[in-house]
């Protein structure tokens, strides 16, 4: 669900309308930071950037203004008695660690066991979409997906695997680029069964890839 608030902006579901910063505050604070790091905000170089900075916020952290329940909401019953595993591999991953509000990069792999419904394949892309456009760390990201999907669509297991590169530890800090980190949730079958999770670690091995561009 979206909430429109004048003028033209988007409150996110989870927020309180009272005491949320203006267009024009958010692009004062950027003005702040600019001149913290020694620079002329005022500059021609600079003029525009507060006001493309908060543009570029409302794209990073789109994932507050959706409900990600709403997308998983239409299933479909017409599978032909199909109860195989449907595995969504190498999603492109794009978020923003909360800690130093720097990317997270990656990859990310979810599978369900169907339990007689099944949803849009993309809807499952978009589930991950909406938590990874919020301030994240890559453990609630991989639960929160899991947790959704298993909610909503009641399979028999979900399994979500995550593999990303954090720059707040590759570009700043411990400065180690080339790293990355993996996270799983396995719910249900995955969880229970060794012969499920094997199968489905099996459809999504092999498939690194750079996560640094």
């Amino acid at each position: 669900m979206t909430i429109q608030t004048p003028p033209g902006q988007i409150l996110p579901t989870n927020a309180s309308l009272e005491g949320r910063p203006t267009r024009e505050e958010a692009e004062a604070a950027v003005r702040t930071l600019l001149r913290w790091t020694g620079d002329d905000p005022d500059r021609e170089g600079l003029v525009d950037t507060p006001a493309r900075v908060v543009r570029a916020y409302e794209e990073f952290f789109a994932g507050y203004a959706t409900d990600p329940v709403d997308l998983l909401a239409r299933s479909f019953e017409e599978t032909d008695g199909y109860d195989e595993m449907v595995v969504l591999r190498d999603i492109r991953l794009e978020s923003h660690c909360e800690h130093h509000m720097v990317p997270i990069l990656g990859r990310a792999h979810i599978a369900y066991l169907p339990a007689g419904r099944v949803v849009g394949i993309s809807k499952l892309a978009r589930v991950l979409e909406v938590y990874a456009k919020r301030l994240q760390i890559q453990e609630k990201l991989t639960a929160q997906v899991a947790n959704c999907i298993n909610d909503v669509l009641k399979p028999k297991g979900v399994a979500v695997v995550i593999e990303a590169a954090h720059q707040c530890m590759t570009t700043r800090g411990i400065h180690k680029p080339g790293v990355s980190m993996v996270t799983s949730r396995m719910l249900g079958a995955f969880r229970d069964d060794p012969s499920t999770r094997r199968e489905f670690l099996a459809m999504i091995g092999g498939q690194r890839s750079s996560f640094e561009g």
